[in-house]
């Protein structure tokens, strides 16, 4: 196989596997979130308790999800496969974006319905359930963000483990 092909072999596969992982992470962020309940009140849907810590919920199990599971998909593919470093940094790069887009679509498809349609035609006080959502797009970045940390641990601290030379064996003063 050409340098080439390697190559993009590589690329296609780190961002395959970490479309895989948003997916296996957006089941585990529904699993792991508890809807907080609302009410239908005039054809709308309000939360009650209405307050941060109640709406922030799946931000949050998102936001632990996604750091966790890009750092250890990132830190896997990067330790197994450390051929063509510049490579696989942009697709762990490519790949962890699309994952942290795929992690939010699966777990917002599992989760409930949007209460705001489900409250329309509904008696006042009726309980709904929140669907699962993130607050704010920043959230967005967590996956990226674990997946760089890892890749800065394997690129720097464990540098040199794929020449077959130990980090310790440079500047020993043996010339040759």
């Amino acid at each position: 196989m050409s340098l080439r092909s390697g190559a993009a072999v590589q690329a296609v596969v780190f961002v395959a596997v970490f479309a895989l992982s948003g997916a296996l992470a957006g089941v585990l962020w529904e699993a792991l979130w508890d809807a907080p309940d609302g009410v239908a009140y005039q054809d709308q849907w309000f939360l009650e308790p209405a307050g941060p810590d109640h709406a922030f919920a799946g931000t949050g199990w998102y936001v632990v999800v996604a750091v966790l599971a890009g750092a250890l998909t990132a830190f896997a593919l990067a330790w197994w496969w450390p051929r063509h470093a510049l490579v696989g940094f942009g697709a762990i790069v490519v790949g962890s974006a699309l994952a942290a887009w795929v992690m939010f679509q699966v777990g917002h498809a599992l989760g409930p319905p949007d209460p705001r349609v489900l409250a329309v035609g509904e008696d006042d006080l009726t309980p709904i359930p929140s669907d699962l959502r993130l607050a704010g797009g920043s959230a967005y970045a967590a996956f990226p963000i674990g997946a760089m940390l890892a890749c800065v641990y394997v690129f720097l601290v464990a540098a040199g483990r794929d020449t077959g030379h130990r980090a310790s064996a440079v500047g020993t003063g043996s010339a040759r």
